[in-house]
């Protein structure tokens, strides 16, 4: 597990639920956080607990029923560069990368999206200061996947009528759902 602010809330930190498409919270578009409080602190902890646990390497607000805009992401291999960004937004981009994606409101679900390579992203932490964040490759993506959600829009959606078709077909049937 990854080291979080405060340790000794670890036992205090809960698994989320994590919302299902097609949910209509996750085509939403989230309200900015005005200011840092200790809610905002547990539920950054809550859900760095619940992307783990998924397991995923990102998690926006939206995902786990909040309509806030607040992501989570760690892409490391060990679990241990946690990245909390409270009001993101991309500020600059530039590159192409095709990066295979998934979502954990999407199980079993994946389809290659292309995205910036490289991008600037400016937000909060969870101490509330304003940080900006260069990001590329994996990082990047996964920053852009969650922003997405912020923003109710999903990484199918970046894709062509036909493979997003597909892909929800596919969805349905590892779900079980009526067409």
């Amino acid at each position: 597990m990854a080291n979080f602010k405060n340790l000794s809330i670890y036992d205090t930190m809960e698994k989320l639920d994590i919302v299902l498409y097609p949910e209509p919270g996750l085509r939403e578009i989230c309200q900015p956080i005005t200011e840092m409080n200790d809610d905002i602190d547990k539920l950054i902890d809550d859900m760095f607990y619940t992307m783990y646990d998924a397991p995923g390497i990102g998690l926006a607000a939206p995902q786990i029923a909040v309509q806030e805009r607040l992501i989570v992401v760690d892409v490391s291999e060990s679990n241990n560069q946690p990245i909390a960004l409270i009001n993101p937004e991309v500020v600059q981009s530039a590159g192409e990368i095709t990066w295979e994606e998934g979502c954990l409101s999407l199980p079993g679900v994946y389809a290659k999206v292309k995205r910036p390579s490289d991008i600037l992203v400016r937000g909060m932490d969870r101490e509330g200061k304003q940080i900006e964040l260069e990001a590329n490759d994996l990082l990047a993506v996964c920053i852009q996947h969650e922003i997405d959600h912020l923003n109710g829009t999903m990484f199918i959606d970046h894709l062509s009528g036909l493979k997003r078709s597909r892909a929800l077909q596919k969805y349905r049937k590892l779900t079980e759902q009526p067409e």
